[in-house]
C-alpha cells in the first residue's frame, strides 16, 4: 500500500516541494512585515501619507490642516488662529511685519 509519505519506489513524492515553499512565504512575509514597520517608525509622528501635518511647521497651518481635515469645526478654528495670531501673527514670531 502506498502512503503519501512514500511515492513508487519508497521515497519522498513530489508534495517535499511544499515545505521549502511554505517556508519561504513564512519568511518572506515576516522580512515584508519587519520592513513596513521599519519605515513607519522612520517617519515620525505627524506624518500622514501625504507628508507632514505643517510642511512649514507654523502652528497656523497646523491648525489650517486641522480644520481642513474636520478635526475641529469653524468656530473653534476661528477661535484658535485669533489667539495663534496674536502670539505668532501671520509673519511668524520676530518675522517682518
Amino acid at each position: 500500500m502506498q502512503t503519501p509519505a512514500h511515492f513508487g519506489d519508497g521515497g519522498p513524492g513530489p508534495w517535499i516541494l511544499l515545505f521549502p515553499l511554505v517556508w519561504a512565504l513564512v519568511i518572506g512575509g515576516g522580512i515584508a512585515l519587519l520592513r513596513r514597520t521599519a519605515r513607519r517608525g522612520r517617519r515620525g509622528p505627524g506624518h500622514g501619507p501625504g507628508g507632514p501635518a505643517g510642511a512649514d511647521g507654523s502652528p497656523i497651518t497646523v491648525l489650517g490642516h486641522r480644520f481642513a481635515s474636520g478635526e475641529i469645526d469653524e468656530d473653534e478654528y476661528w477661535r484658535r488662529l485669533s489667539v495663534l495670531d496674536e502670539e505668532f501673527g501671520r509673519h511668524g514670531k520676530g518675522g517682518a511685519t
